[in-house]
């Protein structure tokens, strides 16, 4: 592959082919606002379209090579050509999307190949039968309405900037890439660890029915190391295989995964007919356990205190699309160099490699569902997709702590008293659960909860002060709330082993660092006055978080935020990752005296 090409990587270092041909840069690109295009068959090789992107950054981006823009063009083309690899010749060929946002069409030589919606979550389509010796033709159309029913997270749906919603993101805006496979594929694989037991449960996913006995084959090495060779014959298209772990003579039989030991076991999956290898994937998975009991959360059976930061996942130039996996690297380093454990990504579905990053470097993460803004059937439905989406794609990371459904009432502004709106609260909760029983749930973060694992709410109380009063009794929190909504919804009655935390507070920004002045037609922001200097920050951080750590009941907090996000200047870093205080004296603020 050239240098010239962005993003190179493997997108997926925990779904792995032996084949992978990268297929992002340069490609022709239109706008069509007329909607033409099909009528005047856009989709057929040799229509050039009159735009160049470079993919996968979204038209809006000054890193496509066409941004920074904010007009909004609800239908737009790709087009591009490609040639079949040698070594993938005579194999059914998929072609992969990491995200495109939003309605996706795929043609390929001219005929419709698939179809996918969703903005945040990959797809793939078999191309095997529509390839010709020799160039192929790739083209897409894709619909990304300003439509407040689809998942948007922060993304606005107008013109401009608003409030805390930023410049969208249309069209491609993860890695397409090519993989090859055999007659059968492995579509998914899900592992689950079972550290109390010494053990994990892979469940093996086929893409489709096999009409003979197939072989299964586990490899599992740990830090290099030979673990365990576990063989199966399976006759069906979802096969759960168990797997003993324990490591013969080693002084710690099994090894854990957590952020000060961030071990992870390397998983070799492949699948045989009569001893030919059809398919071979590379993933792994940490061990690694998380529960909340009696109020508390335990991380591997023992108690943990989670210092989360709020993390966006913006960046100037190329807004969700992360420039490089370096900088996906630095952002985590960061974090960690900040004193955070953990980091609760907000209103977004993260890079994939984020998360590989996250589990080789040992930071806690909250996975969040961007939000809908209007609460409809289709709503309903295209929320619990992603939600659905999300979970499948992402299970085998360790790091991934909690899952995150709603988001402060988003979508949901009546929950507080309206029925239907209470039960899509609670379906998305024990959806989650259902799809994923090894992870904590935090069902509408910051307040008007119903079913849920964590009490979290958000306060942006500027003095400490305020927050002792907030959280003095809570009794009275979980009757009446701490502020501006209630904490859980009309006559729900809580359980009682819930785990208290306060998931938004701070916002602190700075008069004189980071953007200042109007951005988007905007002026630019942060909660409450901006601090004239470091030292009246560290002045309000250390009141409202020692306030935090204070409530005896609290078993962590959420510090908005890691970044400025254009407009909003209340990040720790600003948009370009520079510090804005000294990274050594906010890391000791950051610390609990008590040690948590």
């Amino acid at each position: 592959m050239g240098k010239d090409i962005p993003r190179k990587e493997h997108p997926r270092p925990d779904f792995m082919r032996d084949t992978f041909e990268n297929l992002n840069g340069q490609w022709q690109f239109a706008f069509d606002d007329a909607d033409e295009g099909v009528k005047a068959s856009w989709y057929k090789p040799g229509y050039r379209l009159p735009l160049s992107i470079t993919v996968p950054f979204a038209y809006q981006t000054k890193q496509s090579g066409i941004g920074p823009a904010d007009d909004i063009h609800p239908i737009i083309w790709y087009r591009r050509t490609f040639a079949v690899p040698a070594e993938m010749a005579g194999k059914r060929i998929l072609l992969r999307f990491g995200a495109v946002d939003y309605q996706c069409t795929v043609y390929i030589n001219g005929q419709m190949a698939g179809a996918h919606i969703g903005g945040y979550s990959p797809f793939s389509i078999d191309i095997t039968d529509l390839l010709q010796d020799g160039e192929n033709d790739l083209c897409l159309r894709v619909v990304d309405e300003p439509d407040h029913t689809q998942p948007r997270g922060k993304q606005y749906w107008d013109k401009g900037l608003m409030g805390c919603w930023y410049t969208p993101v249309s069209g491609i805006w993860q890695t397409v890439y090519l993989e090859s496979t055999g007659e059968y594929a492995l579509k998914q694989i899900h592992i689950t660890p079972d550290i109390d037991r010494h053990m994990f449960t892979a469940e093996i996913l086929l893409d489709h029915m096999p009409s003979d006995d197939l072989e299964l084959e586990l490899k599992v090495t740990c830090e290099g190391r030979p673990c365990r060779t576990v063989r199966a014959t399976v006759s069906e298209r979802c096969s759960r295989i168990p797997v003993d772990v324990v490591a013969k003579g080693a002084l710690d039989s099994v090894c854990l995964w957590q952020p000060d030991s961030p071990v992870l076991y390397d998983v070799e999956v492949t699948l045989l007919k009569k001893g030919e290898i059809i398919d071979h994937v590379i993933t792994y998975f940490g061990m690694r356990k998380i529960e909340v009991k009696n109020g508390r959360i335990y991380l591997n059976n023992m108690p943990v205190y989670l210092r989360l930061v709020l993390d966006q996942g913006y960046w100037p130039d190329s807004l969700l699309t992360p420039p490089s996996d370096e900088d996906i690297r630095k952002d985590i380093e960061l974090t960690l160099k900040l004193g955070y454990n953990g980091a609760r990504k907000h209103q977004k579905i993260e890079d994939p490699r984020y998360y590989y990053w996250a589990d080789k470097l040992g930071l806690l993460v909250w996975g969040e569902v961007p939000s809908s803004y209007d609460f409809t059937d289709e709503m309903v439905s295209s929320l619990t997709e992603t939600l659905t989406d999300f979970i499948g794609r992402d299970f085998n990371h360790p790091s991934i702590i909690a899952w995150v459904p709603l988001n402060e009432s988003w979508g949901v502004r009546q929950i507080y008293t309206d029925k239907r709106q209470q039960e899509l609260g609670r379906t998305l909760y024990h959806l989650t659960k259902a799809l994923d029983g090894t992870r904590l749930c935090s069902g509408n973060d910051g307040w008007e909860q119903a079913d849920t694992d964590i009490c979290a709410l958000h306060d942006y109380a500027a003095e400490g002060t305020v927050i002792e009063k907030h959280f003095r009794d809570r009794g009275t929190v979980e009757t009446h709330g701490c502020d501006r909504r209630p904490c859980y919804v009309q006559g729900h009655i809580p359980t009682g082993k819930e785990a208290f935390m306060v998931t938004e507070y701070g916002g602190i920004a700075f008069a004189n660092i980071g953007a200042q002045g109007r951005m988007g037609g905007m002026e630019t922001w942060g909660y409450h006055d901006k601090v004239a200097d470091e030292d009246a920050f560290f002045e309000r951080f250390q009141s409202v978080t020692d306030a935090i750590r204070a409530i005896p009941y609290c078993q962590g907090y959420c510090y908005t935020q890691l970044t400025d996000v254009m407009q909003e200047i209340n990040g720790i870093l600003t948009a370009d990752r520079r510090p804005k205080v000294n990274v050594v004296r906010f890391a000791e603020a950051n610390q609990n005296p008590l040690g948590q």
